[in-house]
């Protein structure tokens, strides 16, 4: 399994969505926060839109909502840490208002299970990423007693269930849940099922919803989104079929693995001018040992040929990464194998973490530590010294160029726009513009994680 982009946002997501929200019905208000990735965010704007039906209604401030909801996740423990905190900051709340719900779902609710009601006794709801179809019946049943619901399936994929999705410019699609890979260091199998493919019928339906919505921008989401068939529709045909929808005008997914990136979806994505040149291709180590170790099912040099060929065929393509260190068996060979790696491949970003144990993973179970914590973050340290000066260098080669920009909406500085580039760079900008438009913008400056310009 490999990790979606935007592992952690520095803050919990409120989900708070758009205008076709009904007023507060006497079933009081839900908040909800998002821990974690895209697939996370797409799964909490399905629980905002079960309950909606049901006749619950959003709440903007945590203070005011009778159902606050922390949907959850497992990847690292500093993640569960997080989550942790925040239950014991809304202790307080709980105490004030014992009346309401306070309820943990998603990958930590299923990792940890009913040691969560031990551990945290105040929480009143504790649902697995599986369980949000039933979410209003399980929240009344929490009004007398503790609900626990954890169960994964191998056909639930929330077909027919219509997402309250966030005020922005990008629709999530989940196209397809769990994982099949069963990395050793990774905790998704266990904690999201096995692999299953939405329909794509169901997929379409979704995407014209955005599109009405008046969504131009659409992420595919799914653990290893590109393995995705369901049936009779494989991901290269599926993402055709979404160029098709009228009102979408560009097209992202994530997160693919290297192993199922064939031929067919790389001709694809160089001939569909809707898809954007842009892929989070999840690395992990550039030591084949190390990646057998974490049964990554490919070889360096198999990661080398895949970005040739990417490149090859998508003039401009840019990409980012994952990558581990300190895995268990790591020595200082195989970690310079992976600077040699960052330095040949020449990532434009990279998502950069130290190893961490989970519970229940293979590697958890069977592969001891042999790298110190000081190890680790020394080596980590000099992975991000390099990457940083990567990307700085790969931003630079925009400076002087023009871009195509979908504005997200205003810069931190004021008087100030940003947006995203197609190459999912972020770009902040002098000039008129308005959300959800495409203007194009002459970058003239950058730092490594930015690009700076003005509308031309």
């Amino acid at each position: 399994m490999d990790e979606l982009q935007l592992i952690e946002p520095s803050h919990p997501v409120a989900t708070i969505p758009s205008g076709n929200v009904p007023e507060p019905t006497e079933k009081g208000k839900v908040f909800v926060e998002t821990y974690g990735c895209q697939m996370n965010v797409s799964d909490s704007e399905v629980m905002l839109g079960v309950l909606q039906t049901a006749g619950y209604s959003a709440a903007t401030r945590v203070e005011e909502a009778d159902i606050v909801l922390l949907n959850t996740c497992a990847i690292r423990e500093h993640a569960e840490d997080r989550v942790m905190g925040r239950l014991s900051q809304l202790s307080q709340l709980k105490m004030s208002r014992p009346d309401m719900i306070l309820g943990v779902c998603g990958c930590m609710a299923k990792h940890l299970s009913e040691k969560l009601l031990d551990r945290v006794p105040y929480v009143d709801l504790v649902l697995g990423p599986d369980s949000y179809r039933d979410l209003a019946r399980l929240v009344q049943d929490a009004v007398d007693e503790p609900a626990l619901d954890v169960k994964l399936g191998r056909t639930e994929t929330y077909v027919g269930l219509d997402p309250i999705r966030k005020v922005g410019v990008n629709a999530w699609i989940t196209v397809m849940r769990g994982c099949d890979k069963f990395c050793t260091f990774c905790i998704v199998p266990y904690v999201r099922g096995r692999e299953r493919s939405v329909s794509a019928d169901e997929v379409l339906r979704q995407v014209r919803i955005a599109a009405q919505e008046g969504f131009q921008e659409v992420t595919l989401l799914g653990q290893t989104v590109n393995s995705y068939n369901d049936g009779t529709t494989n991901f290269s045909n599926l993402l055709r079929q979404v160029a098709l929808v009228e009102g979408i005008q560009r097209i992202r997914f994530t997160s693919p693995h290297p192993s199922d990136f064939s031929s067919e979806l790389i001709e694809t994505m160089a001939s569909e001018g809707k898809i954007c040149p842009f892929i989070h291709l999840p690395l992990q180590s550039g030591s084949d040992a190390v990646l057998s170790a974490m049964k990554r099912s490919y070889s360096s040099n198999d990661f080398l040929k895949l970005v040739d060929d990417l490149r090859a065929a998508i003039p401009g393509l840019a990409l980012s990464t994952d990558v581990i260190v300190g895995f268990p068996g790591e020595s200082r060979e195989d970690f310079e194998q992976t600077l040699g790696m960052m330095r040949q491949v020449r990532f434009d970003s990279a998502f950069m973490f130290k190893y961490s144990e989970r519970d229940g993973t293979v590697a958890g179970r069977e592969i001891p530590e042999t790298v110190s914590e000081v190890e680790k973050g020394e080596r980590l340290t000099e992975l991000i010294t390099i990457q940083s000066e990567i990307s700085l260098e790969m931003n630079q080669a925009y400076l002087g160029r023009e871009v195509e920009v979908l504005v997200e909406g205003a810069a931190k500085r004021v008087g100030q726009m940003s947006g995203k580039t197609d190459t999912f760079k972020t770009i902040v900008f002098e000039g008129d513009a308005e959300a959800n438009a495409f203007v194009n913008v002459r970058v003239s400056d950058c730092t490594q994680k930015t690009l700076i310009g003005k509308v031309v």
